[in-house]
């Protein structure tokens, strides 16, 4: 038996191909039992601590160690198999192993992000919400990059070079990306002042809608007629915003005329009748209202309204404004009291006479 084992294969005895055989079997063995049986343990166990992000952090490398696991089998069993070619699979598999590194840090953006996300979050929530996967894009760009160039350096690239390159590269892409870059900053400028988020109604220039995103180059706005308006966000830092959604209250302003007829007790009651109306109302801000008579209008008595709704959607608001209309047209008809219109009266003096060129009266028969 021992004689079979002395045969060579390419100068290389049969028992070292055996060996390196076995031992990447006993390598897919193991992964399947740390797939099927070492994982899931890991993953009870972590479960059960009060720390959450372990096992976050565990879910995110048990695909790349699986892979690992395989790899360092065929390592080993290259280094014992001395082919023409293993040279070359060494290079390959160190190449693999720099990826695999890679995949990892990748998957660790998670739960990276997880935390700084809870940590943003104690602070302000919607900052969170909006901030935070641009965090991740940016980590998970910047490992691709990292991890590009020490894949490039393990393939025996100079990778000096290179950077240089980027250096001079990068100058001629700052040139040609200064709007982005401008943009970008604006981003960052938005989520420390924190202008608005997602979900509010934002109105300035000709922009009225509600925010969708808020993303690295651009906010984009869904608007009242359902298109999407995109912003550069350089823009927005540089532009009054007005920010309707964090409106605690919204105001009603409007100016009631009666006829010059009116008696003065009339318009007296109809102010407190009014008044006695937005106090009633349980949905009308008591802390500031005004109705008072304030003008003697062209046409009309002037009682100047003044008041605030709780509610400050708008589909609600108008409802306010509607009830609150009719209970005043009641409260006017109810008086005897009638609205007044713009309209002019003429006066014509007793002794007007008109009379044509030659001194008749043309009014009189010929």
């Amino acid at each position: 038996m021992s004689e079979y084992f002395q045969y060579e294969l390419f100068g290389i005895p049969v028992v070292r191909y055996l060996i390196a055989v076995g031992i990447i079997f006993i390598a897919l063995v193991f992964r399947k039992i740390f797939d099927r049986f070492i994982s899931k343990r890991i993953l009870t166990f972590v479960s059960k601590t009060k720390f959450r992000y372990d096992d976050i952090i565990v879910r995110a490398i048990i695909p790349p160690v699986n892979l690992l696991i395989i790899l360092y089998g065929i390592i080993i069993a290259t280094s014992i198999v001395e082919l023409p070619i293993s040279q070359f699979f060494a290079e390959a598999l160190r190449v693999t192993l720099a990826v695999i590194v890679v995949w990892i840090a990748f998957r660790l953006s998670t739960p990276v992000t997880e935390v700084l996300r809870d940590l943003m979050a104690r602070s302000d929530e919607s900052l969170a919400t909006q901030f935070v996967p641009i965090i991740k894009s940016t980590m998970q760009v910047a490992v691709i990059l990292i991890g590009g160039i020490l894949i490039l350096q393990n393939t025996g690239y100079e990778v000096s070079s290179l950077i240089a390159g980027l250096g001079i590269g990068g100058l001629a892409i700052a040139l040609a990306a200064q709007e982005t870059v401008s943009n970008i900053f604006g981003t960052l400028v938005m989520f420390t002042d924190k202008p608005f988020k997602v979900g509010d109604w934002v109105q300035f220039h000709d922009v009225d809608g509600d925010v969708e995103s808020i993303g690295f180059r651009s906010t984009r706005v869904r608007t009242w007629a359902k298109s999407i308006k995109v912003i550069p966000n350089k823009m927005l830092t540089s532009e009054i915003i007005e920010n309707w959604s964090v409106m605690p209250k919204r105001r009603v302003r409007m100016t009631i005329g009666v006829q010059y007829d009116s008696p003065p007790e009339k318009v007296d009651e109809l102010t407190k009748r009014i008044y006695q109306l937005l106090q009633n109302h349980p949905k009308i801000n008591q802390d500031y209202m005004i109705v008072a008579f304030t003008d003697f209008g062209p046409s009309s008595l002037d009682i100047f309204v003044y008041y605030f709704t709780t509610v400050t959607a708008w589909k609600d608001y108008m409802h306010i404004r509607q009830e609150m209309n009719i209970g005043i047209m009641n409260i006017v008809h109810e008086l005897g009291l009638s609205f007044a219109f713009p309209s002019q009266t003429v006066y014509f003096g007793d002794d007007l006479n008109v009379k044509s060129s030659n001194g008749t009266d043309p009014t009189l028969p010929h």
